[in-house]
């Protein structure tokens, strides 16, 4: 099956890494969640939102979309390196001023680790449906470390099962079924979720996905990562579906550089209503940092 590019615009390739551009104007980058079927398409309704306002960026994390896909060790270093390398590149073509960025779900701990390793790099942070806030349990475990168990990726990635297994979870019937858990049992976007089969359906597609399954890509000290932040933050998430134990923000939620917005939406908000969520993000990105 022959995979289409997720966005419209230019793309970018370089370090293995795939990312779209578009738009004109002060630089912004978008960056989707990780799951068995992650791609730019997730971010699709704010790259098409803010390039009319913008120079709009919006990466492949490696193992997705049009980014390499090999067979190697995923994790939080990875994806994190992925981000200071798209930054280096935004640099050289809108200026050293401090990036502004959005991130989805599990991309959030990424991003947030960028900035907390390169502060002068980046500036104000939005964070949709940020992972490492359910329950109460603290995650400071030592820095770098994660949540992998090494048994259950042995397991998943076994030859002889591991194609199949990975093929039966992005079946169409299967990701609409997540899709719909996501979205708390509304109507899901249809393009994203053909989308999303097709990117699970290309060659190596499996790696990644099966490091996420694992745990291998959480971050076990990441209430260390965004307790260390010094940039505005701006965290929302929605009340429906699978993503609504944020339990875990009391950590962050008496700082003054973090505001929290929750939305009567699932964990996309931006895709059920987009007016809503695009005005509180303009307001939130036209703030001081």
């Amino acid at each position: 099956m022959t995979l289409l590019p997720a966005l419209s615009g230019e793309r970018l390739r370089f370090d293995g890494l795939n990312c779209y551009v578009d738009g004109s104007g002060p630089p912004l980058l978008l960056v989707h969640s990780v799951n068995a079927a992650a791609s730019a398409a997730e971010v699709r309704p704010l790259f098409e939102h803010y390039r009319a306002t913008r120079t709009v960026f919006a990466i492949e994390l490696p193992g997705y979309g049009f980014s390499d896909r090999g067979d190697r060790a995923y994790s939080p270093r990875l994806m994190t390196d992925a981000l200071h390398a798209v930054a280096a590149q935004i640099r050289q073509r809108c200026g050293p001023a401090p990036l502004d960025a959005m991130a989805l779900s599990l991309g959030c701990e990424f991003l947030a680790r960028a900035a907390v390793e390169q502060p002068t790099h980046w500036g104000r942070l939005a964070l949709v449906s940020p992972t490492g806030f359910m329950g109460r349990k603290p995650r400071r475990g030592p820095a770098g470390s994660t949540r992998g168990m090494p048994w259950l990726y042995r397991t998943l990635s076994a030859p002889l099962w591991s194609q199949a297994l990975f093929k039966g979870l992005t079946k169409p019937a299967v990701v609409r079924y997540f899709l719909q858990r996501t979205w708390g049992g509304k109507a899901i976007d249809e393009t994203l979720c053909a989308y999303s089969v097709a990117t699970a359906a290309q060659p190596g597609a499996r790696f990644a996905p099966l490091h996420f399954l694992a745990g291998n890509l959480f971050s076990a000290d990441i209430h260390r990562v965004y307790e260390a932040l010094t940039q505005p933050v701006w965290a929302s998430h929605g009340v429906r579906g699978d993503f609504t134990d944020y339990r875990g923000m009391a950590i962050v939620s008496g700082r003054p550089n973090w505001q929290i917005q929750v939305f009567q939406t699932g964990a996309l908000p931006y895709f059920e209503r987009p007016a809503e969520f695009e005005a509180a993000m303009d307001r939130f990105l036209a703030s001081a940092r």
